[in-house]
């Protein structure tokens, strides 16, 4: 970012009011089996964009002076509305003077030609991040997760999209999948030399499917140890000029049900940075299946 705009530059995450058509009945219902509630990270869609942005820096206090800011549609499917709405949303966005850029969370189906039209316009306004959820490459855990659509999709939306920065997101712990197969969406993923990703642990949040197959005994997470070994490989196999956004996430406290550990966000941050130590060492993963 200092490379880029000379600066500081924060992300303000937005809510626009978007659902998705995993939940709304155009695909299914009830939404990926993990997904609690839709992906409301914030609140306040109906205030509006401007109030959020500045709800959003007020927060950051200080940390704000002198910086820059992507504004980051990131609960529900942004892209999930006629183009012409979403024109109205983004536009206005990026005029402002202390928006360096925008980032939009969404689903590789919800990328039509209309929409991928106007998201090449933003994008020759000011940088544009798309932030497609393929979570896995294999279509057997996506029908198992409820996903709502085949790998084919993602890849025909990584390709649609290569005049905008795309950011991968993947899951590591998916049910059913071993340590490989997950590297197999890795580098399924990474064969499209995507700009950005981002690595999220598997969490199971009390209120959703997954939560029954937890509590059912049907799901094994990865201890800590094994994820950050799981999470130096993931690393290892990206092309050198992709960006890493994350290596792990937070489930939401109130409702976390595991693992535990996840929790501890210091011992997490620093196990995982032992484990990237290995990785700038030439030490390849060999940690189990």
């Amino acid at each position: 970012m200092r490379r880029l705009f000379g600066r500081k530059v924060w992300k303000l995450s937005l809510d626009a009011g978007m659902t998705c058509p995993n939940r709304d009945g155009t695909l299914g219902y009830g939404g990926c089996s993990f997904c609690a509630g839709g992906g409301r990270f914030v609140s306040g869609a109906e205030d509006g964009t401007d109030a959020q942005i500045e709800r959003a820096k007020a927060v950051l206090g200080k940390k704000a002076e002198n910086a820059g800011f992507i504004a980051y549609f990131q609960s529900g499917s942004n892209t999930y509305a006629p183009a012409e709405d979403l024109r109205k949303l983004f536009f206005p966005i990026v005029q402002r003077e202390d928006i360096l850029g925008i980032s939009i969370g969404t689903r590789p189906d919800c990328l039509p030609d209309e929409v991928l039209s106007l998201l090449r316009e933003l994008a020759g306004i000011k940088p544009v991040w798309v932030e497609l959820g393929l979570q896995t490459s294999s279509d057997e855990t996506a029908a198992r997760i409820n996903r709502g659509y085949p790998c084919a999709v993602f890849d025909g939306a990584m390709r649609a999209l290569a005049d905008t920065y795309r950011v991968v997101h993947m899951i590591a712990g998916l049910p059913g999948e071993t340590a490989e197969v997950f590297f197999e969406t890795v580098r399924h993923a990474a064969a499209f030399r995507p700009e950005g990703v981002k690595l999220h642990l598997l969490h199971i949040l009390r209120g959703t499917p997954l939560e029954k197959e937890w509590l059912c005994g049907n799901i094994a997470l990865p201890d800590l140890e094994e994820y950050a070994g799981i999470a130096a490989e993931f690393v290892r196999l990206l092309p050198p000029e992709t960006v890493v956004h994350r290596l792990t996430g937070d489930g939401d406290k109130r409702l976390l049900c595991a693992p535990a550990w996840s929790a501890d966000k210091k011992r997490v941050l620093n196990t995982l940075a032992a484990a990237l130590a290995d990785v700038v060492q030439g030490e390849k993963f060999t940690g189990g299946a």
